[in-house]
């Protein structure tokens, strides 16, 4: 029997079934489901302005100063040919090569290239001499996507900067400024424009931040790099450049020539080198003094060539002992060892055993200060330096000369010595014919040094087994005996003063402060 109001509860389960069901499905289909409030998104900062102002004053300052100067960084591609390996051609195929017989070192053409920097609106570039070394043709690009072929003005590979120039007018330049007055803990940019990859826009105008680490730097700290590009190192190894700045500003491959700027925009060094074992930047940059690169551009705009200016003389680090026997102000200055017959020094009368201790009123603490600040002087120009002799200071005028390229003082190498005891940690001997002909000396006679202890007073200074000593504070000795005398009495503690001799006729001073 029909029931009417069973059949409508059925219709109601089953139509409230079906939306059910619906809505499950819907609801596994993602098209519906729990719905959430829009979060509140705001920009409002964590920090206050004020409590980092100085941090942002100096951001600010450093992007400022990345948008003044990269318009002045270039990218130069170079174009050149290189030798490859040997190549040798089976016989049944040297018909299809006109390559001569037996073998050949073809050339290939090869691509490279480096940063560089406008220092006038005529087209003037500074770089370095590596960057552009060889080039059969030189292409620098613009940051406004120009493009210009351009002629090496002078190149100088001793001090690794070289100038190029393209034909061109009103272009953005930087102004230089005096990297003697940059101090360590200073910051500085370094901006490079490498274009990895061959075309215009890669890695364009690449800029860093960093401080002045260090001051005076020598070679050999970079000689990763020389090893790398050998060009680069047999050409500063004539002329040893000794007073590299030191940063951690990342500077990589291919931001070799690219300016080093203080925060007011001036130029104050040429991106150089790295020191690093892989070939990456490992926190070590180097950069030459623009007070260097100045003098040297100058000359390769005026003369094409580096006009050298020369002291005449032979020099070694300052120490506490020589502070002390000299009676100097403090430990600075470098001792004079050799004067150079007829150099300028000589003429001026300096002599062994004078401290050079200023040049112009600028007190020179390293041998390679003294290079540097000879080096931005020019052949023929006076300078006055300031020297002590006999614990007395004076002031002599000397008129540079000109020097070849080898004639660049350098600081004497400071070898070390085997072992012995005695109260300089020496042990002395007369020169016998068997000695001499041993140690290398023409004839016999005299007083040599037979032994020193490692860890001696005299080995420490860097005195020599087999040097002659020729005197002891100012008396010549002949024999063992005359060197006996004389230390007996030294004082504990007193400078003992030596003047050495070498098999070369060269001779030298060391003041060594006496052992108990």
């Amino acid at each position: 029997m029909f029931d009417p109001l069973r059949a409508k509860a059925r219709v109601i389960m089953f139509v409230a079934a079906g939306f059910l069901g619906g809505l499950a499905l819907a609801s596994g289909m993602g098209w519906t489901g729990p719905s959430y409030a829009m979060p509140t998104i705001t920009q409002v900062p964590q920090v206050t302005d004020d409590a980092v102002r100085p941090a942002l004053q100096l951001s600010n300052a450093l992007a400022d100063v990345a948008e003044a100067v990269t318009p002045a960084v270039v990218r130069i591609e170079v174009t050149s040919t290189r030798r490859v390996g040997t190549i040798r051609i089976p016989e049944p195929f040297r018909p299809f090569f006109d390559l001569p017989e037996g073998q050949e070192h073809p050339e290939i053409p090869s691509m490279g290239g480096g940063s560089g920097f406008l220092v006038s609106h005529d087209g003037y570039i500074l770089t370095n001499d590596h960057v552009v070394a060889g080039a059969n043709e030189i292409r620098v690009y613009l940051k406004d996507g120009r493009y210009f072929i351009a002629s090496v003005v002078g190149s100088d590979p001793t001090t690794d900067v070289a100038v190029i120039k393209i034909d061109q007018d009103g272009l953005p330049f930087l102004s230089l400024g005096r990297s003697a007055d940059i101090r360590v803990g200073e910051w500085i940019l370094a901006v490079g424009n490498p274009g990895f990859g061959g075309s215009p826009g890669d890695l364009d105008y690449t800029v860093t931040a960093g401080i002045i680490s260090a001051k005076g730097r020598p070679l050999r700290l970079i000689q990763s790099e020389l090893e790398r590009n050998p060009e680069f190192g047999q050409a500063l190894s004539g002329y040893a450049i000794e007073d590299f700045i030191q940063t951690d500003a990342v500077i990589n491959r291919g931001n070799s020539g690219g300016p080093m700027v203080n925060l007011r925009g001036q130029v104050v060094g040429i991106n150089s080198a790295i020191l690093s074992p892989s070939g990456t930047f490992a926190g070590y940059g180097f950069a030459i003094p623009m007070d260097l690169a100045a003098r040297v551009m100058e000359d390769l705009i005026e003369f094409g060539r580096v006009r050298r200016a020369w002291l005449g003389v032979s020099i070694t680090q300052i120490a506490p002992e020589d502070q002390e026997y000299y009676r100097l102000p403090q430990v600075a200055g470098v001792l004079v060892q050799d004067v150079t017959d007829g150099g300028p020094a000589a003429r001026a009368g300096l002599r062994q055993g004078d401290v050079l201790y200023s040049v112009d009123g600028t007190v020179v603490y390293q041998p390679n200060g003294l290079q540097n600040l000879i080096a931005q002087k020019r052949p023929r120009e006076e300078v006055t330096v300031r020297i002590y002799r006999d614990a007395s200071p004076m002031d002599i005028t000397v008129r540079l000369g000109e020097a070849p390229l080898s004639s660049v003082e350098q600081p004497e190498a400071r070898p070390e010595a085997p072992a012995a005891e005695a109260k300089l940690g020496i042990s002395v001997g007369e020169l016998t014919p068997g000695l001499a002909q041993q140690h290398g000396y023409s004839e016999a006679g005299g007083v040599i040094v037979t032994e020193t202890s490692p860890l001696g007073p005299a080995a420490r200074r860097g005195i020599r087994r087999g040097e002659k000593i020729l005197e002891i504070n100012g008396e010549p000795v002949s024999s063992p005996d005359d060197v006996r005398r004389i230390l007996r009495g030294v004082q504990e503690g007193a400078i003992v003063s030596l003047l050495l001799g070498w098999r070369d006729e060269t001779t030298r001073i060391l003041n060594v402060r006496a052992a108990g």
